[in-house]
């Protein structure tokens, strides 16, 4: 099969150099069974992509069985994954074959493989390894035949240096790597793509396109895309349903397309601008780094609330408000404790996070703890997010004597992200 054959097959739309790569690459490695990573945004097409790989291979007659690892809680990823006998746990009441199992002979096609928990990482590499995994409940030991296709829409490896993503698992996924370009880096097939789109909704809902004027095109091909292919096909079947049969300017484009920008383009940031015509490359540069910098703003703002929040509710819940006030002022300046006794004591729950009265004492342990937190403020007058953040986990676990739960309850946050948090920082 020729790649214009496949790409008519899979309805992969494109003439741009980037996606006739992805194309080669997958006519290359779909006969094998080589371990592939797709890498791409939100919306770039990664499980078309899949399907096209299992298709094309020798495992075809057996299903491709697709897995969002970030959508299955927790608590039950494990028993999805791998199944569990009879009475492993409440609710149990019966065995049950786990994704692995049902795609024995066939492709397993793991969604945002970054978000898989760490504990389950290193029994993802021992069946990628070995094809060997445990039922939950079960000591036997059960194989299957499968072929891992991966997604992500994040950076593995920014994820492996932060702590949250094991090495190994990373070496042994990053066999062959297909990186999926976001529309914007292809925007000579917006218009084909948004053609055929247009041409199957027109027929679905009956409907007649009048077609729509060069400045509509040029809107659509400069706007971003944040979306990529999934955006631009809600907004061809809105244009269908909603503008029936009628033509469409950069007026009535702009409706649909309004608002939906985020802080992942630069579009809509405020940028420096120039009057000379000549300097076109230039305003341009500025314009994205002015982009990127009021990003980055942006983002320091909400990471520098959230830990204010997080101090916030340690605070309250562990000492009392006379206590809170009696610290200093690099503590306090952020924090009100009359906001910290008003609106946080009305979102949260007194029992749960073992809030004391006001009126209770100090203990000498307590002493200890007041005058640590004083001391760590003081020896560094603003810490970075960071320091402060490990800071506080350890004056958490310290309180709650190790009980994780009860640290991640006083710190306003969950138990995975506390166990996350916990081997970023090194802590035992």
């Amino acid at each position: 099969m020729d790649r214009q054959a496949l790409q008519e097959r899979y309805g992969i739309i494109g003439e741009s150099d980037a996606i006739k790569q992805v194309v080669d690459k997958i006519m290359q490695v779909s006969g094998t069974d080589i371990t592939v990573l797709l890498q791409g945004e939100s919306g770039v097409g990664k499980d078309v992509t899949a399907r096209a790989i299992h298709s094309l291979s020798k495992r075809s007659r057996k299903d491709i069985v697709i897995v969002n690892c970030g959508a299955i809680p927790e608590g039950i990823i494990e028993s999805e994954l791998f199944g569990h006998e009879k009475g492993s746990f409440t609710g149990a009441h019966e065995a049950r074959k786990g994704y692995f199992e049902k795609a024995d002979g066939g492709t397993i096609f793991l969604d945002e493989i970054g978000d898989t928990p760490k504990n389950i990482q290193v029994k993802l590499l021992r069946v990628l390894e070995s094809g060997e995994f445990f039922r939950v409940g079960s000591s036997k030991m059960y194989t299957a035949d499968v072929r891992v296709i991966a997604a992500t829409n994040q950076d593995l490896w920014e994820l492996v240096k932060n702590g949250s993503f094991r090495e190994d698992l990373y070496y042994r996924l990053d066999t062959v790597k297909i990186k999926l370009p976001p529309l914007r880096e292809r925007k000579e097939d917006i218009i084909p793509i948004f053609r055929k789109f247009v041409t199957e909704f027109s027929s679905k809902y009956d409907s007649v396109f009048q077609g729509f004027s060069d400045d509509a095109k040029e809107l659509l091909i400069s706007y971003r895309w944040p979306g990529n292919v999934r955006e631009l096909r809600n907004v061809a079947e809105q244009l269908v349903v909603l503008e029936k049969s009628q033509f469409i300017d950069k007026d009535r484009l702009q409706k649909y397309l309004k608002g939906r920008q985020h802080l992942g383009s630069t579009d809509n940031l405020p940028v420096l601008s120039r009057q000379d015509p000549d300097d076109e490359f230039e305003s341009q540069q500025s314009s994205t780094d002015t982009g990127i910098i009021y990003r980055a703003l942006v983002e320091m703002r909400t990471d520098i609330s959230d830990l204010k929040k997080m101090l916030a509710k340690f605070l309250y819940s562990t000492f009392s408000e006379k206590e809170i006030k009696a610290l200093p002022s690099a503590v306090s300046r952020n924090i009100d404790p009359n906001d910290i006794s008003g609106h946080i004591r009305e979102q949260m729950d007194d029992s749960s996070l073992g809030i004391r009265s006001v009126e209770s004492s100090f203990d000498g342990e307590e002493e200890d703890e007041v005058d640590e937190i004083e001391q760590f403020f003081t020896d560094k007058e603003i810490p970075s997010i960071e320091e402060a953040e490990k800071f506080l986990i350890e004056q958490a676990l310290k309180r709650f004597d190790g009980n994780r739960r009860k640290a991640s309850e006083a710190l306003g946050v969950s138990e995975r992200t506390l166990y996350r948090k916990l081997d970023q920082y090194g802590l035992q």
